[in-house]
């Protein structure tokens, strides 16, 4: 090994510094404990890391450990070893997504950097999110309904063909036989599109029909196929009861969470600014502390239309769990709102920093009428003055958007009569939105600390987490799932975390620095110029 690599690689420089990472007892319990033995645990997740690393396949990452002598190594081979089958990458996938055991890849080696004093508890830390497109292709609503009928009979074909080939119609073949596409849907008037919807829904209906005529056959409807076929039809056609017919107007759709493919359920469409896309959301947590190397110790895989907001409590429930909460905690304004302030604060001691939303009532935003700030807010007696100094009439606790608001109302005589009505209000009273008590006052807080200097450099560390992205991206190809749903495009984002935290491991202890943003020939230029 010194005569073919006689400065080391990363392999062999990880080897002799971490060992191994992993030990067959922390998978033990994916296997069963009588049968054939299976190759070692331990080297399964060490080549997960290996191949995601360099952006493998399972094929190529097979023939890596019996290729590659740096591989080997670290795996303690023989040169000899002639390694294993490519699928067994792929079952020792499906097992740990069976079992929600992915988080032990970053947790094995979050627990080294522990041991080694790389890591610290208490620190400052960096969360931002990212798209991920799913695995599938996408489909519009009447390439769906197609598509999810065809995936659901070629499904039947090879369970139950006996059962099927009573129901199936001969013009069938023409309509299913083939992928769904676009330019087979009729292409004159709209009329003949309509015609071919509605007859899809009722091949659909009937199918479906059919297998709930008889209770023998409802053991059907839990073929993951055939339920996808039922909730796809909910979703795009009226019930058989009122016609079964396609639901013209998408403003009628029933399901809240639309589906685009019968094949990745998971997969959902959101759009931020000119981003519109199909899949999931990855957020990244990571250290930033100086003189030490920026690890990733927490990765949560969203829906891509959850907020950003909505993950921050898994977030911290996770970096709890594995006693990493930072002491401070720099976010975008995606996840800044008024409760998670109050929360972070109270319950886990965090100071979180990032931008809050801005009061866009036109009141503040012309900066020449009375905004929230002007009034004053009694909340022992629960009233408020306005700066005419007239007290309001009503105060009403309620709900929205499972938030907990007060609604602080000004009297219309009150507000009839004040000689500066229109700077206040376009009504005839004037209502105020609060937050409770606590939410409240956090929230004027942290505006009030925008405006300070020091917000303004601590929020300028935040920048530093898009290279996570660009390391993923460029590296490893996050931006793409490899795998169909939510678990396990999961499991490919927790071993993404790892694989980087190895490299960035292997460059913090060789002393290679992190690097910078490239510059453009003509931005270096211009730079140097000045």
């Amino acid at each position: 090994m010194c005569a073919s690599f006689p400065k080391g690689n990363l392999y062999i420089h990880l080897r002799d510094i971490l060992g191994t990472i992993y030990q067959d007892e922390w998978f033990a319990d994916l296997y069963p404990g009588r049968g054939q033995p299976a190759y070692a645990p331990w080297r399964l997740a060490l080549v997960t890391v290996f191949q995601f690393m360099e952006n493998l396949t399972d094929r190529q990452a097979a023939d890596a450990v019996r290729s590659r002598l740096d591989w080997k190594y670290c795996l303690s081979l023989e040169l000899t070893d002639a390694g294993f089958d490519h699928a067994v990458l792929s079952e020792f996938r499906t097992r740990l997504v069976a079992l929600t055991a992915e988080e032990r890849f970053l947790e094995a080696v979050l627990d080294l950097c522990k041991e080694h004093g790389w890591l610290k508890t208490r620190g400052r830390q960096r969360t931002d999110s990212t798209h991920v497109l799913a695995k599938i292709r996408a489909l519009n609503r009447a390439e769906c309904v197609v598509e999810t009928l065809r995936h659901a009979l070629n499904v039947l074909s090879v369970v139950t063909p006996n059962w099927l080939q009573r129901q199936v119609q001969p013009e069938w073949l023409e309509r299913y036989g083939h992928r769904a596409e676009e330019y087979r849907f009729p292409s004159g008037e709209e009329e003949e599109r309509k015609s071919l919807l509605h007859q899809v829904g009722q091949d659909g209906w009937g199918l479906l029909a059919a297998i709930q005529a008889d209770p023998q056959n409802h053991w059907m409807l839990s073929i993951p196929a055939v339920d996808t076929l039922l909730r796809v039809w909910k979703q795009d056609y009226l019930p058989q009861e009122k016609g079964g017919t396609w639901i013209i107007d998408e403003d009628r759709l029933e399901s809240a969470k639309l589906y685009f493919s019968p094949y990745d359920l998971d997969a959902s469409a959101a759009t931020k600014r000119s981003t519109h896309w199909i899949g999931y959301k990855a957020h990244f947590s990571e250290t930033c502390d100086e003189d030490l190397p920026r690890l990733i110790t927490q990765v949560t895989t969203t829906i891509a239309p959850t907020p950003d907001r909505h993950a921050l409590p898994d977030i911290h429930t996770n970096l709890e769990q594995r006693e990493l909460l930072p002491e401070q905690h720099i976010v975008d304004a995606g996840y800044i709102d008024a409760e998670a302030l109050v929360t972070n604060q109270t319950r886990y001691q965090i100071d979180l920093v990032g931008p809050t939303a801005k009061d866009y009532r036109w009141q503040a935003r012309e900066q020449n009428g009375y905004a929230l700030s002007n009034f004053s807010i009694d909340w022992a007696n629960k009233q408020a003055r306005c700066p005419q100094g007239q007290i309001s009439s009503s105060w009403t606790p309620t709900w929205t958007r499972n938030q907990e608001i007060i609604k602080i109302k000004f009297g219309y005589a009150t507000c009839g009569r004040c000689p500066v009505r229109s700077q206040c209000t376009k009504s005839k009273q004037r209502t105020l939105s609060v937050r409770r008590h606590e939410a409240h006052f956090a929230l004027d807080a942290a505006r009030k600390r925008e405006q300070t200097e020091e917000f303004k450099q601590e929020y300028a560390k935040r920048a530093g987490v898009e290279g996570v992205h660009a390391q993923g991206v460029r590296r490893m190809g996050l931006r793409r799932s490899r795998y169909i749903g939510e678990p396990r495009t999961h499991l490919q984002h927790v071993v993404t975390a790892t694989a980087m935290n190895v490299c960035r491991l292997h460059d913090w202890l060789q002393g290679i620095p992190p690097r910078s943003t490239p510059l453009s020939h003509f931005a270096r230029f211009m730079k140097e110029a000045a």
